[in-house]
């Protein structure tokens, strides 16, 4: 085999990974855009604030219930065919939200959206398995975890000028439609692995450990849930991303506009450094875990102290901030609580063989967003119980909320510190020791 042929998978990879990350990101647009429309969705459709939490969180049951078949279809069907099957079923839904005209139809869009972006990111890890090498591998996810970045940043400041052009409804119509022609490219482009492209393997994949070979799905699973460092990691995933996702994917824009009464595209403004903190943290916190401090642990155990202390200093002093203290809290809150899952994704795939990796990672990925799925409803919920079903909503009335936060980031803190460090360095030196 000639030097050429070697090279070759290395060029073509990155078309993959591109469109790809162009899914991925569009994936985060769904994710988080309804925080700055969160009031033209209550006045359009009629909804209170429960009801607004059980539309936000109509994204996340369905995603939360789809990721052991997403690494189901991952390890059997492929990740191809899943990705651009499901993909256009959110692109239809995306569409059918921009048309809903009541909360009913609304839930049941954003269910369809949810369960179609649910077979998007799995699959692409496993994609990645097999077309990046063992020490490229956390890199990737880091810059991958970044566009995501990018994607909430879109669903933020962007999308609140795009809604005053075109409105709330043209602004989902437009990017449903952007989903679809997503998906058709994804089934052009994208291939499981380089022999399908007729390439050859590329070298230094990340391998299986003797005596991996052979798992059958019953015994993936049932490594996967007998593992107790698995659970410590789990548990930290329902918490950690579940708050970013009530918080910063909700909740966030009415708290800006009601008690600091920022515009639309003033919360925005601030809301996108949530984007920016993942487009920045996420790379950053690879580099620190892997060059600095050389553990994923105690990575999660900074991060998490960091996510603790912002959520008491909220609750302390919930209508105190200034405009530039806003915008550095959010970048803050977005590094401890949305990038550093970078590194809990990794931490968790370095727990098990890669034979089974489409379905620890599935696994372990229904627990984010079970987290979002329960966490803004009830956020709502006690809201709505302090001031009725459409607010506003008073700082004291947000402070009980974040109080609520704060106890849930120490539980994830005291998790951190139970989560097994994997980082292969550590291992190595721990073994030459």
């Amino acid at each position: 085999m000639s030097a050429a042929d070697v090279s070759r998978p290395s060029s073509y990879r990155w078309l993959i990974f591109v469109v790809l990350s162009c899914a991925y990101l569009l994936v985060y647009f769904h994710r988080t855009c309804p925080a700055v429309v969160a009031a033209d969705l209550m006045r359009d459709l009629n909804a209170g604030a429960t009801s607004l939490g059980l539309l936000g969180s109509a994204y996340f049951y369905p995603y939360a219930l789809m990721q052991l078949p997403a690494g189901l279809l991952s390890d059997t069907w492929g990740p191809r065919k899943t990705i651009t099957l499901f993909f256009s079923l959110a692109g239809v839904g995306a569409i059918w939200l921009g048309l809903a005209g009541s909360i009913a139809p609304a839930i049941a869009a954003r269910t369809l959206v949810g369960l179609g972006v649910a077979m998007v990111f799995v699959p692409t890890i496993k994609v990645m398995t097999n077309w990046f090498t063992r020490g490229e591998f956390a890199r990737m996810m880091g810059i991958l975890m970044a566009l995501g970045g990018v994607g909430a940043y879109t669903a933020a400041q962007p999308l609140a000028w795009l809604s005053l052009i075109l409105g709330w409804r043209g602004s989902f119509i437009l990017i449903g439609a952007a989903t679809l022609i997503l998906a058709g490219l994804i089934w052009v482009v994208v291939r499981n692995r380089p022999q399908d492209k007729g390439l050859p393997p590329v070298p230094d994949t990340i391998g299986d450990p003797p005596g991996s070979d052979g798992l059958s799905l019953g015994q993936g699973i049932k490594m996967v849930l007998a593992n107790p460092r698995f659970w410590a990691v789990a548990v930290w995933f329902f918490i950690t991303p579940g708050v970013f996702f009530a918080f910063g994917g909700l909740w966030g824009g009415p708290y800006l506009m009601q008690v600091y009464g920022l515009s639309k595209t003033q919360a925005g403004g601030v809301l996108s450094m949530l984007a920016v903190g993942m487009i920045v943290g996420s790379p950053l916190l690879t580099w620190i875990s892997d060059k600095i401090l050389v553990s994923r642990k105690h990575t999660m155990i900074i991060t998490g102290a960091g996510m603790s202390l912002l959520l008491a200093v909220l609750y302390l002093a919930p209508a105190s901030f200034s405009l530039p203290s806003l915008y550095l809290w959010f970048f803050l809150f977005s590094v401890c609580s949305s990038a550093i899952v970078v590194i809990g994704f990794t931490t968790t795939k370095e727990l098990f063989p890669v034979a089974i990796a489409g379905t620890s990672t599935g696994l372990v990925n229904l627990f984010p967003f079970l987290g979002g799925a329960l966490l803004q409803p009830i956020t709502g919920w006690l809201l709505q119980i302090q001031g009725g079903p459409r607010g506003p909503y008073s700082p004291a009335m947000y402070q009980q909320v974040f109080l609520f936060y704060l106890g849930l980031a120490l539980v994830a803190l005291v998790c951190a510190c139970l989560a097994k460090d994997t980082l292969p360095g550590r291992k190595a030196a721990r073994s030459a020791a």
